[in-house]
């Protein structure tokens, strides 16, 4: 009786297509009731979510490379896009405008091994990358991470040094910097023990 129950609630639950359907003029989702937020209004009318997109492409767009308006915004030299490999569109949905979507992720120039299910298809920020402008969009060369290895130590720090050279009588000179690459173990009772030979 269990499984029944399961299979019926599961049945019963609502897709995709009525839980984030949309009303454009009072911009709510009658499922929820649930207004968006008004920042999200401009980008409901001029941009489309994923499976708008893909439901007007050639087997539904597996091949091709999207890519959202806030990553272009935020990252722009930098290439983040989505190849698609997978697409399962809601045949429930009037307009094939929901489903899941699988594909390789390529974000900030590093692309991903793993094929995953793209998240937030029902965003109204997807662009499609056009083909003549593929092989232009996904050129990048990667900067050479130039590493750190001492920076100087904060005022107060600094400071403090300098008053304990002072102290000893030694060279108060030499700036004080902080070795970032040194790893240093210290034993449980380390500062236990440095406390008790200062005294």
């Amino acid at each position: 009786a269990k499984k029944v129950r399961d299979y019926w609630a599961l049945k019963q639950r609502p897709r995709d297509s009525e839980r984030l359907g949309l009303d454009p003029l009072t911009m709510t989702r009658p499922h929820s009731g649930r207004k968006l937020p008004v920042r999200a209004h401009s980008d409901i009318r001029t941009e489309a979510r994923l499976f708008q997109t893909l439901n007007r492409l050639k087997h539904f767009g597996l091949g091709r490379l999207f890519t959202r308006k806030s990553w272009v915004w935020a990252h722009h030299p930098l290439p983040c896009y989505w190849s698609i490999s997978t697409a399962r569109p809601d045949y429930t949905a009037e307009e094939l405008d929901h489903g899941r979507a699988w594909g390789v992720l390529t974000f900030k120039g590093v692309t991903e091994e793993k094929v995953r299910e793209i998240e937030r298809v029902m965003y109204h920020d997807w662009r499609l990358i056009p083909k003549h402008e593929e092989e232009e969009f996904k050129r990048f060369t990667p900067v050479p991470e130039t590493s750190v290895r001492y920076v100087p130590y904060p005022p107060l720090l600094r400071a403090m040094i300098f008053a304990q050279r002072q102290k000893e009588g030694g060279d108060t000179g030499e700036e004080p910097m902080i070795d970032l690459q040194r790893n240093r173990h210290f034993p449980k009772d380390y500062f236990k023990n440095l406390d008790l030979k200062r005294r």
